[in-house]
């Protein structure tokens, strides 16, 4: 009787495979190259392999994932739970799990070999220090038996008489510790006031700073810059992956999983606070801090994680009209979301522009100004869900175009986020077609002799997202592929790295322990996702009818790594002077740090983006002729002529692909589907 198989996807990292029954599931994880700990050799002793096997219906993996596709918890597993760490919640031990169904499997921060590297770091920017919390400390008139006043009010009097607060009101939270706090600090405190309008925290003595955070939420990792609000000063930057990732790798899966599931819209709202109460509680950490001495906090993210995040239903975005339930800035207490800093602590939310282009966008212009200046400028946060601005201070346009998670790694079969071991940067030489290639963790490149050395102990794993672009790019400038992205069979007659692939061709990038291929499908995916990005662009273009582009910002935690040159290569951004494409860093985490320092910025912002033209690329006929043009590469119409004037455009090649002669290397699993 033929054994039956099954179909698994690991999450964070996107991959998936197809494994017997009875396979266990740390062995089907390493198979695939999917980082999970352990260092008990499997005797279910550490406990470091432990994951999450999700309960639902995941119509985009088309998996029914059920508890009860894996094995019954055995004796060793009952073991661990009475003796180190209750095995709650669906949790397993890899280790000792079978598989014996379809499954969708989560492998939480804590039990990866490595974390991902979140790469939303704070760049230096001068912000004029104006923020919205300040601290006084005041000498307060003690208790007397000949003056009738509460406390309170004895605080507002000495605020308005050393300070000139007038008029202050009291958030309710101070009261249950003010008593204490003036007696502990002899009838001297500081206080904290926001707005200049209202008391939100009161220590006894005098205290010399307080805190804030700025938070990015995307939907693949969140980043968190903790600042001196008395100073200015960056304390800390931290980041952690999204833990929605485990119900969806991009937007619209989460929001299917909300229509699937009636609890699904608060089990997100849970993980997603949880995950930024636990990297708030980390970057103060490292900050040396109280969570407790946080009393601000902004926040950006696209529309659904800002709903999601706020506690709104999201399922109003999944279709048109794409309505949003607030599009509006917010002032929040963080109380209210259930984020653990000070009680008293205020939340500012952006304003979203559009159903698609949110909160992140509004700080990505706050942070690039393109309302500002002469020039046109194009400002694109690459990600799952790319968002564009373009225009000047005459005009300015948004538009966001549904990418994908291919930028990330996913859907391509070595693909994978970007962990050390993972290929980043990539060159061909157009004669050998042989490749060099370099990985994140190590400076050396492939063709170095200590490279091997210098990569032991993570090898190399797969390829991240600046590295499938400039594969692809460079592979098109070698020859390898056509304008439409065909990999061309007859070069396998004349190299070993092109290899039959079914009825298809791959490429072979790495030939180590772990073979790495790109494939057909690879290529094809980066298309989809780039042709959606530049329709997007195009759209904007038309609907402003402005003489050309004069620079190009790339924002984002993945934008940042793109190489401008192969970015355009691949038709991935429009025709631009090269020098004048640079990348822009966390654009809307900067932003959310804007306003977390210098009040004046968020009505500035708010103005901005009642101003905006929206665009909305889901009901544009237009967009479908554009993304059709775009999926050539660079473009089936645009010619980029100084794009080739610095860079040598690839002899014209067939307009298919060839069938050639097929030349297979040694087979070995390439990840992905097996």
């Amino acid at each position: 009787m033929a054994t039956k198989d099954a179909r698994i996807v690991f999450t964070p990292s996107g991959r998936r495979g197809t494994f017997p029954h009875g396979t266990r599931l740390l062995d089907a994880a390493r198979s695939i190259g999917v980082d999970v700990d352990s260092v008990c050799g499997g005797r279910g002793l550490c406990g470091r392999c432990r994951i999450v096997c999700m309960d639902g219906d995941f119509a985009k993996h088309a998996i029914k994932s059920r508890p009860a596709h894996l094995s019954a918890l055995n004796e060793t597993e009952a073991r661990y739970s009475e003796r180190r760490q209750e095995l709650a919640n669906n949790h397993r031990l890899s280790c000792q799990a079978e598989i014996r169904g379809d499954l969708v499997i989560d492998v939480p921060p804590e039990s990866q070999m490595h974390r991902q590297v979140v790469r939303k770091d704070a760049e230096h920017r001068e912000i004029k220090l104006d923020p919205a919390t300040r601290l006084y400390h005041v000498e307060v008139q003690p208790a007397d038996l000949l003056e009738a006043s509460g406390d309170l009010q004895r605080l507002c009097d000495a605020l308005a008489w050393e300070w000139h607060l007038d008029d202050l009101v009291c958030d309710p939270v101070i009261l249950p510790g003010l008593q204490t706090a003036l007696r502990d600090g002899e009838w001297q405190v500081t206080a904290a006031v926001h707005r200049q309008s209202t008391v939100v925290a009161v220590w006894p003595g005098f205290k010399s700073s307080v805190h804030g955070v700025a938070l990015d939420i995307g939907s693949t990792t969140i980043a968190a810059h903790l600042v001196n609000l008395t100073t200015g000063n960056v304390v800390a930057t931290d980041g952690i992956m999204n833990p929605q990732i485990r119900f969806g790798e991009d937007l619209m899966s989460r929001v299917s999983y909300v229509m699937m599931h009636p609890e699904g819209a608060a089990e997100l709202t849970q993980a997603v606070r949880q995950g930024v109460n636990d990297l708030i509680g980390d970057v103060c950490s490292r900050g040396g801090i109280d969570a407790a001495d946080v009393v601000e906090l902004t926040i950006v993210g696209n529309p659904i994680m800002h709903h999601l995040f706020l506690g709104l239903d999201p399922r109003e975005l999944g279709g048109a009209p794409f309505a949003l339930a607030v599009d509006t800035a917010l002032d929040l207490k963080a109380r209210d979301i259930g984020i653990g800093i000070h009680p008293g602590a205020n939340v500012y939310v952006l304003p979203c522009i559009a159903g698609h282009v949110g909160a992140d966008a509004a700080g990505m212009v706050l942070a690039e100004e393109p309302h500002l200046l002469e020039e046109v400028s194009l400002v694109v946060d690459v990600g799952t869900n790319a968002e564009i601005v373009l225009g000047n201070r005459d005009r300015l346009l948004a538009c966001s175009s549904p990418t994908g998670p291919a930028f990330e790694g996913a859907q391509i079969s070595a693909g994978q986020r970007a962990t050390p071991g993972a290929i980043e940067r990539v060159r061909i030489d157009a004669e050998s077609l042989e490749p060099r290639f370099s990985v994140i963790g190590s400076k050396l490149w492939s063709d170095d002799p200590e490279f091997d050395e210098a990569t032991g102990a993570s090898g190399v794993t797969g390829i991240c997202g600046s590295g499938i672009i400039e594969v692809v790019a460079e592979m098109y400038l070698a020859g390898i592929i056509n304008e439409d992205g065909v990999v061309e069979g007859t070069l396998a007659a004349r190299s070993d790295r092109i290899v039959a692939d079914g009825r298809t061709f791959s490429y072979v990038l790495h030939d180590g322990p772990r073979q790495i291929l790109v494939t057909q499908n690879d290529v094809r995916q980066v298309q989809l996702a780039k042709a959606a990005l530049y329709a997007g662009v195009q759209l904007l273009q038309d609907r402003a009818d402005f003489d050309g582009i004069d620079r190009i910002r790339l924002a984002g935690a993945f934008g940042s790594h793109i190489d401008p040159k192969y970015a355009m290569v691949l038709g991935l951004i429009p025709d631009c002077d090269l020098s004048r494409v640079e990348s822009a860093g966390n654009a809307a985490g900067m932003g959310a740090l804007i306003a977390l320092l210098h009040v004046p910025a968020r009505p500035e912002i708010e103005a901005t983006v009642r101003g905006i033209e929206k665009i909305e690329t889901a009901v544009e006929p237009k967009f479908q002729e554009y993304f059709v043009d775009a999926m050539a590469i660079p473009n089936k119409r645009d010619a980029f002529p100084r794009l080739f004037s610095v860079v040598d455009r690839p002899a014209a090649g067939p307009r298919s692909g060839a069938a050639g002669r097929r030349r297979r290397r040694r087979a070995k699993p390439a990840g992905g589907e097996r």
